[in-house]
């Protein structure tokens, strides 16, 4: 069942200290704004950065939804829109589009945005153990009122249970060594807080494997956070939502920071491409497949020099803009 709280933005206090920096944010609203006068919805609001860009170009009579199961990111959105009648925000899972949009009367959309990276204060905040660099009890919920925290997880899946979400949702070499340590720390102890992982990680790689690359953990809280937030799974169903509720020539602009984000991106866009599949030489095409949408990208848009220097973090970024095809409305 879907869980959503309504913030009707009042602009009554001044901005916190939830500070993200958006990527690619004036390629992203320039791909996505085609209609000043519509329906755009900002599925996953953050900071608010693409939002208030959004808000900027759109017309008064114009609507913005934003939604985030982050409570903290629903708070500082709503501080920093201000009084603005045409915002709506959400506390929700972006899986719960067509339902939460049915409750508001809205049958079509004009524009969709899916930001998929970690708030910065997510990742810096230790409360939340998003982070390898800071001691806190293991949660990484995004809303932290529901479902299984990454503790929950560690000590409670079995050592191949550990060791597919470590590879799936990692791509971590060392997976099912990583999980065999977990398990035989549990047996003495709960795992509870972010240093004990971090210390379960570096005594399961070999220091060879340690000395290069990224820090050991890296991987291993990737692939927690994922499982915790059924991210992946999710996002399947809440890009095929999207595009259900997107209106002719109404655009859907997804950035992606990883791999398994990008392969399932990728998945959906060859299957709403509709390709033929028939065999070669037919007269006719007889498998009835039809496109629905239009790339706007052919190739991905990638942060410029000057942003990665200005923001480390965007350096993985990758934006993709589809089309719903159609006659317009």
């Amino acid at each position: 069942m879907m869980t959503t709280t309504l913030f009707p933005t009042s602009g009554s206090q001044k901005p916190g200290d939830f500070v993200h920096v958006s990527v690619l944010p004036a390629e992203t609203i320039s791909l996505l704004l085609t209609d000043p006068h519509g329906i755009y919805v900002d599925c996953t609001i953050g900071g608010a950065g693409h939002a208030g860009l959004l808000l900027e170009q759109m017309a008064p009579e114009g609507r913005l939804i934003g939604i985030d199961q982050d409570a903290a990111a629903i708070a500082c959105a709503e501080r920093r829109l201000g009084h603005d009648a045409r915002v709506t925000l959400v506390q929700s899972n972006f899986s719960d589009i067509t339902e939460l949009l049915c409750q508001m009367n809205i049958d079509k959309v004009n524009g969709f945005l899916f930001d998929l990276g970690v708030s910065s204060p997510q990742l810096d905040e230790g409360a939340r153990g998003f982070s390898y660099n800071h001691d806190a009890l293991l949660d990484m919920r995004m809303n932290q009122g529901e479902g299984m925290s990454a503790a929950d997880i560690l000590n409670s899946a079995d050592v191949k249970e550990l060791a597919a979400i470590f590879a799936q949702y990692g791509e971590e070499r060392w997976a099912s060594r990583i999980a065999q340590f977990v398990v035989q720390r549990r047996q003495h102890q709960p795992i509870a807080t972010t240093e004990e992982l971090v210390d379960i990680v570096k005594a399961a790689i070999p220091a060879a494997a340690r000395r290069s690359g990224p820090h050991p953990a890296k991987r291993v809280f990737q692939a927690l956070r994922i499982a915790v937030n059924r991210e992946l799974e999710v996002l399947e169903t809440a890009l095929d939502q999207a595009l259900t509720c997107l209106a002719a020539q109404g655009r859907l602009a997804v950035i992606t920071f990883h791999s398994l984000e990008e392969k399932i991106l990728a998945g959906k866009i060859r299957t709403w491409l509709g390709r033929c599949a028939c065999p070669p030489g037919l007269p006719e095409c007889r498998c009835g497949h039809v496109p629905r949408i239009e790339v706007v990208t052919r190739k991905p848009v990638l942060p410029s020099a000057a942003e990665i220097e200005r923001n480390p973090r965007s350096r993985s970024a990758k934006l993709r803009v589809i089309a719903r095809k159609g006659e317009d409305l």
